[in-house]
């Protein structure tokens, strides 16, 4: 795989980069933190504040859960894998030996981000630019999904291990109900993260001259 070798104005943005590179998914976590609890509520605040959205929309929605209260998510998980495995949905054995430990490293750790998208907030826009109505709830993803990634890089410059999740529709009611949040709140992913305890695993790639193309480039 060829890299191009280059030099920036900024340092900065070396540093930016190493970050990207060196960003993983950590399973292994324990409830520790590198960082005071308000480091960590600075780094999420100032994505919901920062991160861009189509039309300056803002419709990202943030949770940030420490400790009791983090643990408190992947009890509301556990319970409805539980109710799934009682309906004959999920075999007993593996919710047992796979499930049931999985969420349960995700509840040893030390806190949860919980990102939502307000899509009843686009209502106003929809009606403006009625020919983009249909591309505002996708763009509203896109926007939550920078907001997810930026928290992930920045908690893992702090000495954070972290992994993505997704239980939703699975966890949404009891979620809503436990923290007493907007109805129009609709959960998209869940970050996890705590001291990691382990190292990642290897991370391979795809050739990039199979996914980048560049034109019009200087000698």
């Amino acid at each position: 795989m060829t890299f191009t070798k280059s030099e920036f104005k900024n340092p900065a943005t070396t540093t930016l980069l190493e970050l990207v590179k060196s960003r993983r998914t950590y399973y292994g976590l324990k409830a520790e933190s590198p960082i005071s609890d308000n480091a960590i509520e600075r780094i999420v605040q100032d994505s919901v504040l920062h991160v861009p959205s189509s039309f300056n929309t803002q419709t990202s929605r943030v949770v940030l859960l420490l400790k009791e209260e983090h643990e408190k998510v992947w009890d509301i998980a556990i319970s409805a894998m539980e109710g799934l495995v009682a309906a004959g949905h999920v075999p007993k054995e593996q919710f047992e030996t796979a499930t049931k430990p999985k969420l349960n490293a995700f509840r040893a750790a030390y806190g949860t981000v919980l990102f939502f998208v307000d899509y009843e907030s686009l209502a106003p826009i929809k009606e403006k630019f009625a020919i983009y109505a249909d591309k505002f709830d996708p763009f509203a993803l896109e926007s939550n999904a920078m907001s997810q990634y930026l928290v992930w890089l920045a908690l893992e410059s702090e000495g954070f291990g972290a992994n993505l999740q997704h239980y939703s529709p699975l966890i949404d009611e009891q979620i809503t109900k436990t923290w007493n949040l907007p109805a129009s709140w609709k959960l998209d992913a869940q970050l996890v993260f705590g001291a990691p305890t382990s190292d990642a695993g290897e991370k391979t790639f795809a050739p990039v001259e199979d996914r980048f193309k560049v034109f019009g480039k200087s000698a």
